[in-house]
């Protein structure tokens, strides 16, 4: 059977399909694997061994009685933990939340179960998924297979390094502002962010609702694209769910040819704030798609470049807003102060000590954009820039079928070396932002190494044209080949 935990998805599926392998077979060796290495990496939160095995048995045993059963069934996976799940706790990597277990699944939770994929356990995250380095979890850092002195990116760093690790091959992340691209591009795995209200989000703990998006990470664009297609289409219990076909990103991915394909390079993303190697990676996969008969020209975005500045007032205006649900009224922490406290103090205290700096940090700042007096200044200066954003993606895709930049300006940096500046971690986003703003989906697909860590490259494409990015992604993934962790790192 040979490793197991270093087959891709689509490997798996393939060879569970023949019955070459089992489920229970295929699950225990990732749980194998978890148990060997995550002490190192605290990918995980939680881990379901007793689950995983009684999902992977049950597939087992459907498809021995000849079921027709869909294409990943029994193909292990992880669960960022602001997802909910029953049966497993949710917490958000928070205190707030310690040892919650959802009375309900959220959505793709739900198809997940239903296209028979058992659930290895929830991943750690940035609390409330408020960071890009996963050193805001309130259990402790997940770190980069690659090298565990640096960060795996966030928020989703629990699931990237569970993929990179090869202790899943597959994971479930969110996106409000990168947090599953960026991390795509520090562990050199692929990760999607899909458009706005292409995939689900009843069910899964709100960040910033105009901006959350729940994706696939794996190590190969096929991979992403057979997870995006269980999770994806529409939901009635979500109001913003899009009631439309699902793209044929599969059929995309399998394609992955860019003759002929015009490719716009975004001007604004890739210049000075800019690694050298990043960047020199970056010019290498440009060369190579126009080799390989992709049309390459330069489009400016010029309203991209104040991105993040509408994003720090749109994102904590929102995070403030669905974060007082969490008053310790009906569930969470509860933290009582002596004497005979009022309801205001009994939430006082259990905010302070739930939350931690970052998540009071949007608190605050959101409240106070969102506050009399500052509201048409800041919220609604920053919605008006947001509509600039959206025009330059429109204006844009007039003119060509994709997008392309850099997913992050630096590779994974050291843990501890941006946390005492706020201002420089945010920096890390400036190149996936804008498609949260604007909703448009975007894939990070990884390029090569520079200084022995890996790069990634985002293509974004126009709403509900997700299976132009997995063309593009797969295209360019062929063209790079870009070494994987088991050759590098031993």
């Amino acid at each position: 059977m040979g490793d197991l935990t270093r087959r891709t998805a689509a490997d798996l599926a393939a060879a569970l399909a023949a019955g070459d392998v089992t489920s229970v077979e295929a699950t225990q060796a990732h749980l194998d694997r978890i148990a060997a290495v995550d002490d190192a990496l605290n990918a995980f939160l939680h881990i379901d061994a007793e689950g995983a095995i009684a999902a992977a048995a049950d597939v087992d045993t459907r498809r021995a009685a000849g079921e027709s059963l869909p294409t990943l069934a029994g193909v292990p996976i992880a669960v960022k933990d602001l997802i909910n799940t029953t049966g497993q706790p949710t917490t958000a990597g928070s205190k707030m939340l310690e040892g919650w277990v959802p009375p309900y699944d959220a959505t793709v939770v739900s198809r997940l179960r239903a296209a028979g994929l058992p659930i290895l356990g929830k991943t750690n995250l940035d609390e409330f998924a408020m960071g890009s380095s996963n050193e805001h979890s309130a259990y402790g850092p997940a770190r980069n297979p690659w090298d565990t002195a640096r960060i795996p990116g966030g928020s989703s760093g629990g699931s990237a390094a569970a993929v990179a690790g090869y202790e899943a091959p597959l994971a479930l992340g969110t996106d409000t502002g990168g947090s599953i691209r960026q991390p795509g591009a520090m562990t050199g795995t692929v990760g999607v962010k899909p458009t706005y209200g292409g995939v689900s989000r009843y069910g899964v703990i709100a960040m910033a609702s105009s901006l959350d998006q729940v994706g696939p990470m794996a190590r190969t664009v096929l991979d992403a694209a057979l997870l995006h297609e269980v999770i994806a289409g529409h939901d009635p219990m979500d109001s913003t769910s899009i009631d439309a076909p699902v793209p044929s990103v599969v059929e995309a991915a399998r394609r992955g040819d860019v003759e002929g394909l015009r490719i716009g390079v975004i001007a604004e993303l890739g210049g000075e704030g800019f690694a050298p190697g990043v960047r020199a990676r970056f010019d290498e996969a440009v060369t190579k798609l126009a080799e390989a008969g992709a049309e390459i020209v330069e489009v400016s975005c010029p309203s991209f470049v104040h991105g993040i500045a509408a994003y720090y007032l749109v994102m904590p205006s929102e995070v403030s807003s669905n974060l007082a649900r969490f008053d310790a009224m009906r569930y969470g922490l509860r933290v009582l102060p002596g004497g005979d406290p009022s309801a205001e103090q009994v939430m006082a205290a259990s905010r302070e000590a739930g939350f931690g700096d970052e998540v009071k940090r949007r608190i605050v700042l959101g409240t106070y954009a969102l506050s009399s007096g500052y509201y048409d200044a800041y919220y609604g200066s920053a919605q008006k820039v947001r509509t600039l954003i959206a025009r330059d993606f429109a204006a844009a895709f007039e003119t060509v079928d994709v997008l392309l930049s850099p997913t992050a300006p630096a590779t994974a940096w050291r843990l501890g070396e941006k946390s005492a500046d706020p201002l420089a971690m945010y920096l890390e986003d400036v190149c996936t932002i804008p498609a949260n703003l604007a909703g448009v989906p975007g894939i990070s697909v990884p390029i090569g190494l520079a200084d022995g860590l890996p790069v990634g490259a985002q293509f974004l494409a126009p709403a509900m044209a997700d299976d132009r990015l997995y063309n593009a992604g797969a295209a360019l993934e062929r063209l790079v080949s870009a070494p994987a962790l088991e050759e590098v790192v031993r």
